[in-house]
């Protein structure tokens, strides 16, 4: 039996993500926080993340999983990636040239409905999306709107700095994203091949800024509508996250061989 359609053998309680009510919002987060500690390192801690949301979040009709994909990224400058992700950013970046500061949106852990969506080795577009500017940032709309919505500008985020931000940061370190109507929104690409495939109704991200100032984003692409109201909620998760993830330091981020997440 394959990851993507066996269920977490943790997850004992699971949410309606369509009716995401205050009290599954505070048993969500205290679980969150379990799953992701004794972790060795950023990316296995991320792992547990996503397996957890992705098993947590079912139909109450039907008992299907909510969410087609779940996704955790974080930017990570491009001279402290591992050789391939290197290679995989420079890539992307046709004619510009790669500094070692250069912010890439790096894909962390990742699981879905497709086992090629259970590595984030397979991932053809976002092993590490390099952001070498506000203009280049601009160009991809969901990138660009995950930034905004988060409360961030798009310019501290691609800053090209490898200094420590002071803790705490201001009041601005976790928010959310969020698309209650994913079909035809602008903010979600691939819409043939994805969004009408796939089902997928909303989209909900949660994140922020972690002590070294890099911005991490777990997202969540669910067939189940998700409310402004119930997105709201994911506010709180995210600082819950956040908490998990505190402790890592910049060379704690990759697993050791860089094992990818099972399938």
């Amino acid at each position: 039996m394959s990851f993507a359609t066996m269920q977490h053998p943790e997850v004992i309680v699971t949410f309606d993500l369509g009716d995401f009510t205050v009290p599954n919002m505070l048993r969500c987060s205290r679980e969150v926080r379990k799953v992701a500690t004794h972790c060795g390192n950023m990316e296995e801690a991320a792992n547990s993340v996503v397996r957890y949301f992705y098993d947590a979040f079912v139909n109450p009709a039907d008992g299907a999983r909510s969410c087609v994909m779940v996704r955790f990224y974080k930017t990570h400058a491009y001279g402290q990636l591992e050789p391939d992700l290197q290679e995989f950013a420079r890539g992307q970046l046709g004619d510009e040239r790669a500094s070692r500061t250069m912010k890439c949106l790096t894909l962390l852990a990742t699981i879905g409905a497709e086992p090629a969506w259970c590595d984030r080795r397979r991932s053809r577009g976002h092993q590490a999306v390099p952001l070498p500017s506000v203009e280049i940032v601009d160009q991809a709309p969901m990138i660009s709107q995950l930034v905004k919505q988060m409360g961030f500008d798009v310019a501290d985020v691609v800053q090209q700095s490898t200094a420590v931000v002071p803790y705490p940061l201001d009041k601005r370190t976790y928010n959310v994203f969020h698309v209650e109507d994913a079909l035809g929104s602008p903010y979600i690409p691939a819409q043939a091949e994805f969004v009408e495939r796939y089902g997928i109704r909303s989209v909900v991200g949660f994140g922020g800024l972690l002590r070294t100032g890099d911005l991490f984003a777990v997202i969540l692409f669910s067939r189940t509508r998700i409310t402004a109201e119930s997105a709201e909620r994911f506010r709180n998760v995210a600082l819950d996250v956040k908490y998990a993830l505190f402790g890592f330091r910049e060379d704690q981020v990759f697993s050791r061989g860089g094992a990818p997440t099972p399938s």
